[in-house]
C-alpha cells in the first residue's frame, strides 16, 4: 500500500495563487508518474496534470498555462502551482501515483475559489 498525503489547499479569492503538495513514500515515489486531478460536486474526476519520473510533464487543456506541475526528488514531493484561480476551479484535488502499474489515491484536499 502506498500514501499519499495531499496539502495546500484552502480558501482563496478569483485570480489568486495556491500551491498543492503531494507526498509519497520514497520507496514508491522514485520511479511513479504522479498525477493530479479534481473534482467539483455532481461532477467527475478529471486529470489536470502529470509528470513522469523523468520530469516529462503534459497538462489539460483547461488549465494549461495556469498550472504547473513539477517533482522534488529529494523530498519525495509533487507540487501543483495553481495560479489565476476561478471560481469553476473549485473542487476537491487529489493526486495519483502510478507504482509499478498500480494506481495509488491520496484522501484530496479542498480548493475553494470566491470572493
Amino acid at each position: 500500500q502506498v500514501q499519499l498525503v495531499e496539502s495546500g489547499g484552502g480558501l482563496v479569492q478569483p485570480g489568486g495563487s495556491l500551491r498543492l503538495s503531494c507526498a509519497a513514500p520514497a520507496s514508491a515515489f522514485r520511479f511513479a508518474t504522479i498525477s493530479w486531478y479534481r473534482q467539483a460536486p455532481g461532477k467527475q474526476r478529471d486529470m489536470l496534470a502529470l509528470i513522469t519520473w523523468r520530469g516529462i510533464t503534459d497538462y489539460a487543456d483547461s488549465v494549461k498555462g495556469r498550472f504547473t506541475i513539477s517533482r522534488d526528488n529529494a523530498k519525495n514531493t509533487v507540487y501543483l502551482e495553481m495560479n489565476s484561480l476561478k471560481p469553476e476551479d473549485t473542487a476537491v484535488y487529489y493526486c495519483k501515483a502510478m507504482v509499478t502499474g498500480v494506481d495509488y489515491w491520496g484522501q484530496g484536499t479542498q480548493v475553494t475559489v470566491s470572493s
